[in-house]
């Protein structure tokens, strides 16, 4: 399988804390992998790293080129230039701007695919106004394929929640992701939310064509929506496989499922 992400002996130190220790991981085009393990097992330090938060301290990060079959390391690149290559996440604790409007916080995605610099802000030239005049557009059909045309003049702070879940999605795929990645997207959300969830995410993987990459404790969401399951426990990946074989891989019901689940 064409890999669109290659992750390989992934190292992250923190003064004496090993927080990642020769973690791989690999995203196909259009396949959706989860990321999974107990709190303070380094999920978020693995996607802070790949996006560029975080210098990693060892390893090497690849993702794919645009319109190229080959993959570049990107080590060391700021999360704006990780963003311009393709990689598009949403956060933990939701990061929205919560004073603009929806239609607002999703045309902020659009920024890093915009030519318009400070001077074409000011002089305010017929390019400009176009391009402008696109990114409306653009965004509001995002936000028509997230269910979130009726919210479009409201302020993001007066969503429901899982709207404002949603609306973080769809600022995340205004960047033109190939892989997005989502931090813990069902936190906090209800069944009948967690279920629009998983109908969005899969549109989004056979509509869109992009890639997931998911970090999730709500087992029953990432058992329906993976491809391939990556488990790490204290910074090190202690299985990998399809849903069935996570399911009954015993060191991963000791580390993190527990002696049961019901999935």
């Amino acid at each position: 399988m064409e890999s669109v992400l290659k992750v390989q002996n992934l190292g992250m130190n923190f003064g004496g804390l090993r927080a990642l220790d020769s973690v791989d991981l690999a995203v196909g085009r259009n396949e959706i992998v989860a990321l999974i393990g107990p709190n303070g097992a380094g999920k978020t330090t693995f996607f802070n790293c790949v996006t560029g938060i975080y210098p990693p301290t060892e390893g090497d990060i690849l993702i794919a080129v645009r319109g190229k079959g080959d993959l570049k390391r990107i080590n060391g690149l700021k999360p704006n230039r990780v963003t311009e290559k393709g990689l598009a996440r949403t956060f933990q604790n939701i990061r929205l701007f919560p004073h603009m409007t929806v239609l607002e916080n999703v045309m902020i995605g659009r920024h890093c695919r915009m030519a318009a610099g400070i001077l074409g802000a000011v002089l305010r030239g017929g390019s400009t106004v176009r391009e402008e005049q696109s990114a409306v557009q653009e965004s509001y059909a995002i936000l028509e394929k997230m269910g979130l045309a009726p919210f479009v003049n409201d302020f993001a702070k007066n969503l429901p929640y899982g709207a404002q879940r949603r609306l973080e999605i769809a600022r995340a795929m205004a960047t033109e992701p190939f892989l997005l990645l989502l931090d813990e997207p069902a936190a906090g959300m209800n069944p009948y939310e967690t279920k629009e969830l998983d109908d969005l995410i899969q549109r989004v993987r056979h509509e869109e064509g992009i890639a997931i990459l998911l970090i999730e404790h709500d087992m029953k969401l990432v058992m329906s929506l993976s491809d391939r399951i990556c488990v790490v426990d204290y910074g090190r990946k202690i299985a990998q496989g399809t849903p069935d074989e996570i399911r009954n891989n015993p060191a991963v019901i000791k580390a993190y499922l527990g002696e049961e689940m019901d999935a």
